[in-house]
């Protein structure tokens, strides 16, 4: 079981992996299951809960009579934040990896086997790119995308968050490697590659001049034939170089669509938040991106209830995303993180402040995104066929518009024989709400 985000679930692939080579096989039916291994996130507490919940499910299975399960191991960020509060409070737990300890998955498993108790070895320094494997199966199955992690950890530093603590700081991958795991996943028959990172657009600072996010675009667009999209998740606008704005805009394998967390528009917030960028160089940026491209999606994630935060701040915040018209905006309350220095600043903000303050954005997005949505009826789009229904006519599409998982989703009915998932199609926008939208085929099309 794997929780939380994209990378987490690359983590997990890769100790898919690393499991097989060592003679074991996986299995998504619990009762067959003899190892149990909770892969958690740890960033958020609402994620921490969540893990603890699945802990406590495995552990509760697990203790079972009639349940094959023997072992529980948890890995992940929760082990790496919570390492000794999981050891006293759930006995159940056999084993705990930490983020720089996925590698030693199978010997875990080994050690655990010939009787070794490793309830007293306790999770070590976070971060390590040693366990990422270049011949991970994505667990996606039939679907025709996959994430490609770039780098590990985070230098940023910003003052909410545990990243650089839990996956420690900025590890880049070598462009080899990377290129390797690449061609293996388009060898699978994966035709869109989602690049990932906690900063994606700082990748290659920490090796030298020569490696950057740009550079190693045009290496995958250089080297993949047969890849459609490359898919940019996670930028920061102050590490948008005017080059990768050029290989964005010059490679049509690269999608007109970028991820960009902003946080906030307001400079003293941001300016306490340790974020690199104002509100007019984040501006800047937009300006550039949409001069370059003028058809590019552009998603963003603000962070209401920071410390400090005014009405007046927020206002700025609400100014901000009313003239930069985001296509896609997700955001959240923010959370005071143990040993953050967010965590202990004055000025903490009413948890029914910040809330109203969620809502009230969230409903100058919503008509922000109906609007561009029903700009977009009629539009003729290729997409791409993640899902079906049990019936085999409608299907969960997108264009490239729409990251999977987080961004509105394009319902496509259609009767054609030939349409599976993992195919592509052309067709036209027919109808559109702020979150969804509904497309037919163009030879299924009625004037």
């Amino acid at each position: 079981m794997s929780l939380g985000c994209p990378k987490n679930e690359v983590d997990a692939e890769s100790m898919a992996v690393l499991l097989q080579e060592a003679g074991y096989r996986g299995t998504d039916i619990i009762e067959d299951a003899e190892i149990l291994i909770v892969n958690t996130c740890g960033f958020l507490e609402a994620a921490v809960a969540e893990a603890i919940d699945a802990i406590l499910d495995m552990a509760e299975y697990k203790e079972n009579t009639d349940a094959r399960a023997r072992y529980l191991i948890v890995c992940g960020c929760m082990s790496q934040r919570y390492k000794a509060e999981i050891i006293t409070s759930m006995p159940e737990v056999d084993a705990l990896l930490g983020t720089a300890q996925y590698g030693d998955i199978a010997e875990t498993v080994k050690r655990l086997e010939r009787g070794e108790d490793l309830r007293g070895i306790l999770p070590g320094r976070p971060g390590s790119l040693a366990h990422l494997r270049e011949d991970r199966i994505p667990s996606n199955g039939r679907q025709s995308y996959a994430y490609l992690k770039i780098a590990e950890g985070c230098s940023n530093a910003c003052s909410y968050c545990k990243i650089p603590s839990l996956r420690g700081g900025l590890h880049s991958r070598l462009p080899e490697s990377i290129i390797r795991e690449a061609e293996h996943l388009v060898s699978l028959g994966k035709k869109e590659l989602i690049l990932i990172a906690q900063d994606t657009t700082r990748y290659g600072r920490d090796m030298g001049e020569d490696i950057n996010l740009a550079k190693l675009i045009g290496q995958l667009v250089n080297q993949l034939e047969d890849i459609e999209q490359i898919r940019i998740m996670y930028a920061y606008a102050d590490a948008i170089t005017d080059q990768l704005i050029e290989v964005m805009a010059t490679n049509e394998q690269v999608c007109k669509y970028l991820d960009l967390p902003i946080q906030h528009a307001s400079n003293k917030i941001l300016k306490r938040m340790r974020r690199h960028e104002s509100a007019e160089l984040i501006a800047e940026r937009i300006k550039l991106l949409r001069q370059a491209m003028p058809d590019i999606i552009l998603r963003s994630t603000v962070m209401l209830g920071f410390p400090g935060e005014t009405e007046e701040d927020f206002q700025l915040l609400l100014d901000f995303i009313e003239e930069v018209q985001f296509d896609r905006l997700g955001s959240f309350v923010f959370s005071a993180e143990d040993g953050t220095p967010a965590a202990g600043m004055q000025d903490q903000i009413d948890p029914e402040i910040a809330a109203d303050r969620y809502q009230r954005l969230m409903q100058a997005q919503e008509k922000i995104s109906l609007t561009k949505n029903r700009q977009r009826i009629g539009e003729e789009v290729m997409l791409r066929l993640d899902d079906v229904d049990d019936g085999g006519i409608l299907f969960r599409a997108r264009s490239y518009g729409e990251a999977p998982d987080i961004d509105p989703i394009i319902h496509l009915a259609s009767t054609r024989p030939d349409l599976t998932v993992g195919s592509r199609c052309q067709a036209r926008i027919v109808d559109a709400e702020a979150f969804d939208l509904w497309g037919v085929t163009l030879d299924e099309c009625t004037e």
